[in-house]
C-alpha cells in the first residue's frame, strides 16, 4: 500500500510532533481538532517548532514553508474520510477515543489503516470500537516527537502482518527507528520506564536524598542524558499518574501503583513543566 495522505487526530503537543515530521516526510497531512483555537494553538506550537529548526540551521527557511504548506487543519471529522493512514494523538480518555475511531471506521475507505499513539492503554481495546481490526495498530511516538527517534508499533492480537508491515515501513518513511510491541498496558519502554520513576518520587519520599542530587546521580552514574524527577516533570505528573492506574489496574503490581506525593501533587496542580511547577519551579528563568 502506498501512503500519500496521512491524517493526525489532536494538534496538541504530540499531536503537532506527529503533523511535522509526517509533513516532512513529504505527506500531505489533515490534522483534526475539536475547535478553531485549538488548531490556532497547533499551528502556533508548529511553527516555533520549525522556526527553532531553521534558528538551529537543520532546515532551510523554504523547507520549513514546504512543510507547513502539506498541513491543513479541520474541525470536521469527515475531511479525513480520504486519509491512508490516521492517527489519533486526543486526550488519553478511553471513551473520547473508542468514539472517534467508531466515527473514523464509518468514513474511511477500507484500505485506511487506524492507529493510536496512546502510551498505555490496550490496543485491542480501541480496535474494537471499530470493524476493521486487522487494519489497526497502535503508533506510539516520543516526546519531543521531531527529534526523538523511537516509534513502539503495537500489534494487537487482531493486525494483521500486512498492517504491521506498511506502519513498520511508515515509521521509517518519518525517520524513526520503529520496534515492534506486543499489546500490554506499557507496551516495551512505559513497562520498564514508568517503575523507575515511581521509585525516584519515593526515594524523595524517604528522604534518600534530595531532588537535585537524585537527578545528579542518575544523570552522571547511569549516564542517562537527565534525573528521573526532571524527566517526569517534561512528560508531566498528571499523564504519569493516569498512566499508573492503567498500569497497576493491568497487573496489580504495587511497583506501578502511584506514591502519596505524586498524587498529593496532581491534586494541586503540580503538573511539571506545562503548569510552571513539578518537582522544579518553572515559573522562573
Amino acid at each position: 500500500m502506498n501512503i500519500k495522505k496521512v491524517g493526525v487526530a489532536g494538534f496538541g503537543l504530540m499531536g503537532a510532533g506527529i503533523v511535522e515530521v509526517c509533513a516532512k516526510a513529504g505527506y500531505d497531512v489533515v490534522v483534526l481538532e475539536a475547535e478553531e483555537r485549538f488548531l490556532k494553538s497547533g499551528f502556533e506550537r508548529l511553527d516555533k517548532s520549525l522556526n527553532g529548526a531553521v534558528s538551529r540551521g537543520k532546515i532551510q527557511i523554504s523547507e520549513a514553508d514546504a512543510i507547513k504548506a502539506r498541513v491543513r487543519g479541520t474541525t470536521s471529522v469527515e475531511d479525513l474520510a480520504d486519509r491512508d493512514f490516521i492517527i489519533e494523538a486526543i486526550i488519553e480518555n478511553p471513551e473520547l477515543k473508542r468514539q472517534l475511531f467508531a466515527k473514523l471506521d464509518a468514513i474511511c475507505p477500507a484500505h485506511t489503516i487506524l492507529a493510536s499513539n496512546t502510551s498505555s492503554m490496550q490496543i485491542i481495546e480501541l480496535a474494537a470500537a471499530t470493524k476493521r481490526g486487522d487494519r489497526f495498530v497502535g503508533m506510539h511516538f516520543f516526546n519531543p516527537v521531531p527529534t526523538m527517534k523511537l516509534v513502539e508499533v503495537v500489534r494487537s492480537i487482531q493486525s494483521s502482518e500486512e498492517s504491521m508491515a506498511i506502519a513498520m515501513k511508515f515509521g521509517e518513511s518519518l525517520g524513526k527507528r520503529p520496534i515492534m510491541a506486543k499489546d500490554g498496558a506499557g507496551f516495551v519502554v512505559n513497562l520498564l520506564l514508568v517503575p523507575y520513576l515511581l521509585d525516584a518520587i519515593r526515594a524523595l519520599e524517604k528522604g534518600v536524598a534530595t531532588r537535585e542530587d537524585i537527578d545528579t546521580g542518575m544523570m552522571l552514574g547511569c549516564g542517562y542524558p537527565m534525573g528521573p524527577l526532571t524527566l517526569l516533570d517534561m512528560v508531566g505528573l498528571d499523564t504519569v499518574y493516569f498512566i499508573t492506574h492503567i498500569m497497576f489496574d493491568e497487573f496489580k503490581d504495587p511497583k506501578y501503583s502511584a506514591p502519596p506525593l505524586l498524587k498529593q501533587m496532581v491534586a494541586a496542580g503540580y503538573y511539571g513543566k506545562k503548569s510552571g511547577r513539578g518537582f522544579y519551579d518553572y515559573s522562573r528563568k
